[in-house]
């Protein structure tokens, strides 16, 4: 039971952030050039690996368990000092899930076991007795949670698992016909002496001095060489680099081609907000924190930089004006069951003293911003301008102002969510007060750090890598929209928004086992009954399901200018999807052949991407760059040499998707087949 949370009054926690962020030296200029240094000559300390796993997130340790598990020697590398990344670091600690598939615990088994693991610690599945979920629980629980459970599968597998928490990858070298990633160097920090401890500052403050080789007065640093556990013999690769971070920084750092935002409208992503596309307009980030309710009012301060956010915040729809039922709606921890009560048709227990929420709301903490002035994750083009793709230069690839003006956006909500009595979206009158509430904030509190946010945001979107070319995707492999998404494109909405010949290209895409008749006309395109299921790949090695679900950016820089708007067109693909497939294709980047991709940077498009980025979703694509890298080392076939050829299938891609199905890695859902037309029961 969780029972080490301070009790100490908000007022003195709370000026604390606020002159925390108030007084960084940020400079909010844009795309200002980095202060580049020399690495130092000879790094401090040389580590063998066979699987490098740079991001400890559930993608990562997905990634890290599987290969475990065969026995390998992993490498785990994490930019904070937690292992889980959306349900511990990122303090998104509520398990996305969909109702079929949670109901048929169809999910991989290492996402059942941290399930099982986490109603043994609490003795039942949902201590926050949250609604959004059937799991809400506290994040500095799940990472001891999962970092236990990593170290078990290493007994199990007798793999060897090194862990390196609050270390960034700073640069990779290749072979010299570079195609092959041989070392890696990376900075690990620690407080420096006299220095506050790890997490005393939020993120803005720190990141930049974590890419930097030289101590600080904040930090020491220890410079790390990874290398392959074996020399390598000819051009065969003898370890696998596998980037799990959550904005693909090994994808810009080794100048892979990927995608970065809203893709052009096409008969593939038919939703798209754009005709041309736009790099700057990815899906909004969020620093979460927690709030405890309690029995006496509190006293609650404005913060310097409340107006300045004060006329986004908004509760956004009337069935959701309701601050019993946005506390509950992710409430980690809850001794005590309060009323059964009810708002806008959702049922909940009433918050009562003691109760503890995680927030994490579209129109409250979510920071949007969608120009190329105030995007947070860089393109290519701002990091050439930036120096961070020249030697020594990379310093993460963010912009340090967006995450800071996204720390003070989230600090100001909390106030609002107690004292605030305006609302941007619903109007006056609608907004109360709340002085009964604590913000949570310590070393010991639910996020794990003094000023109380997340140690790292929640990432919805990132870098997205473009797979390599293959039979029916020319310019790469990718998954779209259509791919999944069961929206009626029928409607008059694409039939006056596409090109005619754009729209007959879709109905075509969506016609199933009737694509062959349609596109030589012998069955009228009126006739043609789309397809009810999500696209078959010969060579899926995981699965997912969720809607596609969005949080748009802003249309105007600075996204919290008043009078702002969502990007008009963003939420067309948002909806319902079918349960859909990983393919291997999508996590093999181009031009490096001993590198994987698990977690949000696989090849989707900017639509398909806002379904897959979930819990489960992570899992899975972390359990299949597990094993298939596990996989290649013992056969000394190369991933991308599994796919090459298809069609037609190979035999050892067959021996692999076997071997992840034998293991309880789902590589399908339940009877999917081209002839199987009934995925409606799939809530």
């Amino acid at each position: 039971m969780y029972h080490r949370i301070k009790r100490a009054s908000l007022t003195q926690p709370m000026k604390q952030v606020l002159v925390s962020l108030t007084l960084s030296a940020i400079s909010l200029t844009s795309l200002t050039p980095p202060a580049l240094t020399a690495p130092p000559r000879t790094p401090d300390q040389t580590v063998d690996c066979e699987i490098l796993v740079v991001g400890g997130g559930l993608a990562g340790a997905a990634t890290a368990y599987e290969g475990l598990l065969a026995g390998r020697t992993v490498c785990l590398t994490e930019i904070t000092d937690w292992v889980g990344g959306q349900i511990s670091s990122q303090g998104t600690s509520a398990l996305d899930e969909r109702t079929t598939q949670r109901q048929r615990l169809f999910f991989s088994r290492g996402y059942l076991e941290l399930r099982e693991r986490i109603e043994r610690h609490y003795g039942e599945l949902n201590p926050g007795d949250c609604w959004v979920s059937e799991s809400c629980f506290l994040p500095r629980d799940a990472h001891e949670i999962l970092y236990r459970m990593l170290r078990d599968a290493a007994k199990r597998g007798k793999g060897t698992l090194k862990w390196f928490p609050s270390t960034v990858v700073k640069d990779i070298a290749r072979n010299a016909a570079g195609n092959l990633i041989e070392s890696a160097i990376a900075i690990q920090h620690q407080p420096a002496k006299n220095a506050p401890l790890l997490n005393t500052f939020p993120l803005s403050q720190t990141i930049e001095d974590w890419y930097r080789y030289e101590n600080s007065p904040r930090f020491d640093k220890t410079i790390i060489r990874f290398i392959p556990r074996k020399p390598p013999e000819g051009n065969t690769a003898n370890w696998y680099v596998v980037d799990a971070s959550e904005t693909g920084e090994i994808i810009a750092l080794a100048d892979v081609p990927y995608r970065l935002g809203i893709d052009p409208r096409s008969h593939l992503e038919p939703s798209s907000s754009s005709t041309t596309g736009d790099p700057y307009c990815t899906q909004g980030f969020t620093y979460t924190f927690a709030m405890e309710a309690t029995k006496e009012p509190q006293t609650h301060q404005m913060p310097p930089f409340y107006p300045l956010y004060e006329p986004y915040y908004s509760y956004e729809l009337p069935r959701l004006a309701d601050f019993g039922l946005v506390f509950t709606y992710r409430r980690i921890w809850s001794p005590k069951e309060g009323e059964p009560t009810k708002f806008g048709g959702i049922n909940f227990t009433a918050p009562v003293p003691s109760d503890i929420s995680m927030q994490n709301w579209t129109w409250g903490n979510d920071y949007r911003p969608g120009t190329s002035a105030d995007n947070l994750v860089y393109s290519r083009d701002q990091l050439q301008a930036t120096g961070q793709l020249s030697p020594g230069g990379w310093m993460g690839g963010l912009r340090t102002e967006s995450l800071y003006k996204a720390e003070e956006k989230a600090v100001g909500y909390f106030y609002w969510l107690v004292a605030g009595t305006t609302d941007s979206q619903l109007g006056a009158g609608v907004k109360k007060t709340h002085p009964n509430n604590r913000y949570l904030s310590g070393l010991d509190s639910p996020m794990g750090t003094v000023h109380g946010l997340s140690k790292y945001p929640y990432m919805r979107e990132g870098r997205r890598i473009i797979g390599r070319p293959s039979y029916g995707y020319p310019e790469g492999f990718t998954i779209w929209e259509i791919d999944m998404s069961r929206r009626n494109y029928r409607d008059e909405y694409y039939q006056k928004t596409l090109p005619a010949e754009m729209y007959r290209s879709l109905l075509v895409a969506l016609a199933g086992r009737e694509t062959i008749s349609a596109i030589q006309g012998k069955i009228a395109l009126e006739q043609v009954k789309r397809r009810t299921r999500s696209t078959i790949y010969p060579d899926s090695v995981g699965i997912g399901h969720y809607a596609i679900d969005f949080h748009p950016c802003m249309t105007l820089s600075p996204p919290e200018v008043p009078g702002n708007k969502e990007r008009e067109g963003e939420r067309q693909g948002a909806g319902q999807a079918y349960p859909f497939q990983i393919p291997l294709r999508a996590i093999i980047p181009q031009k490096i052949d001993n590198m994987l991709v698990a977690g949000k940077s696989i090849a989707t498009s900017h639509i398909a991407a806002a379904a897959y980025r979930v819990h489960s979703f992570e899992w899975s694509s972390g359990a299949a760059a597990g094993t298939t890298a596990a996989f290649a080392l013992e056969t000394g076939i190369a991933p991308y040499q599994l796919v090459s050829g298809l069609p037609p299938y190979p035999r050892q891609l067959q021996v692999l998707r076997q071997r992840l199905e034998r293991q309880g890695n789902p590589t399908a859902f339940p009877d999917t087949s081209i002839f199987n037309e009934s995925w409606e029961g799939w809530k």
